[in-house]
């Protein structure tokens, strides 16, 4: 997709993907740095991997350190062991509501809801973030609708995931334990409804959708040759540690 006239600058410096907004954005995510609602000017994605991460390394000071160090404040953060430059990016207008959707995908922990295959202890390190989704609207949401934005993406990742890994006929997932959601929404609030009979219900599905189609494919193929040149099942790219 053409990046000019994104509302936001796609700033990518491995390990680091940054967007940056040159006005704050209401958001509203589960980011383990910044959880619940905010209002940010940047949101980013941290690259690590098995060693950036040992046995009781705190993941937030490690995803703080590293944005401290590139410059970044004021920024929610995400932790992926999926390459960063590997995102998916999808721009869908419905009426005049748009909605961007950037996604990281990788399934190496992948789950099925309500069928628990990964139990992690209160004790273990979280799994960095493996489907990492950020979803922008041009419409100023109210905290209602930014919960329901937040839902309706949710719902649109999960089909796409189902859908994807059922139709190549690889295990079918629903997620992993480890994904997180960012909506972000110009500050104001005076849009209060966002559902799936609304424009903005359908630009954000829609969009939240055809990325995280794209990175499941993408992520399936990248699985593939790896296992044909490693032989490793347990450690195919963007599995996390």
């Amino acid at each position: 997709m053409d990046p000019t006239g994104l509302p936001f600058v796609i700033d990518l410096r491995r390990p680091i993907l940054a967007l940056r907004f040159a006005e704050p954005r209401r958001m509203l995510s589960w980011s383990i740095s910044r959880p619940g609602l905010t209002v940010a000017k940047t949101v980013g994605w941290l690259e690590v991997t098995d060693s950036d991460l040992p046995i009781g390394r705190d993941p937030v000071a490690v995803l703080e350190d590293a944005f401290a160090r590139h410059g970044l404040t004021d920024t929610v953060g995400l932790m992926t062991a999926c390459d960063v430059s590997a995102y998916e990016i999808c721009r869908t207008t419905i009426e005049r509501a748009e909605a961007i959707a950037i996604t990281t995908v990788g399934l190496g922990n992948g789950e099925f809801v309500g069928r628990r295959r990964f139990a992690i202890s209160a004790e273990d390190t979280p799994v960095p973030g493996t489907v990492n989704t950020f979803v922008h609207v041009s419409q100023p949401l109210s905290d209602g609708a930014l919960v329901e934005t937040i839902a309706i993406a949710a719902q649109a990742r999960t089909v796409a995931i189902l859908q994807t890994t059922e139709s190549i006929g690889r295990e079918v997932v629903t997620g992993t334990g480890s994904d997180c959601i960012v909506v972000a929404a110009p500050l104001g609030g005076t849009t209060h409804y966002s559902g799936l009979h609304t424009a903005i219900g359908e630009a954000v599905g829609a969009s939240v959708v055809e990325a995280t189609r794209a990175g499941t494919v993408r992520w399936i193929d990248q699985s593939a040759r790896w296992l044909e040149t490693e032989g490793d099942a347990n450690h195919p790219p963007g599995a996390g540690p």
